[in-house]
């Protein structure tokens, strides 16, 4: 299958991109997700809600790699003020 980036997230995000209202998951602009993403490539992404057991498929969700860009937002989970993030495309199934 290739290189496959994992990316745990909520439950209430996690719910959202599985019924296709949340098209984008958020990882901070930092030397942490920089080295993880920047001039990589992947053959999927796997969200994964909390961190299930390897044979938990229901809190799995597969989608296509279609990279990411960066923005600027402001968002409760990462506090008041605009943050800079990687924006990743969640938005294609596999």
């Amino acid at each position: 299958m290739g290189t496959k980036l994992i990316l745990p997230v909520k439950g209430e995000y996690f719910d959202a991109i599985r019924d296709g209202t949340k098209l984008e998951e958020y990882r901070l602009y930092n030397s942490y997700w920089r080295r993880r993403l920047e001039g990589r490539w992947f053959s999927v992404v796997e969200m994964t809600k909390g961190y299930p057991k390897s044979e938990d498929t229901e809190r799995r969700i597969l989608r296509a790699w279609k990279g990411y860009r960066t923005r600027t937002i402001t968002h409760p989970h990462f506090g008041p003020d605009p943050v800079e993030v990687f924006a990743i495309d969640v938005s294609e199934p596999v």
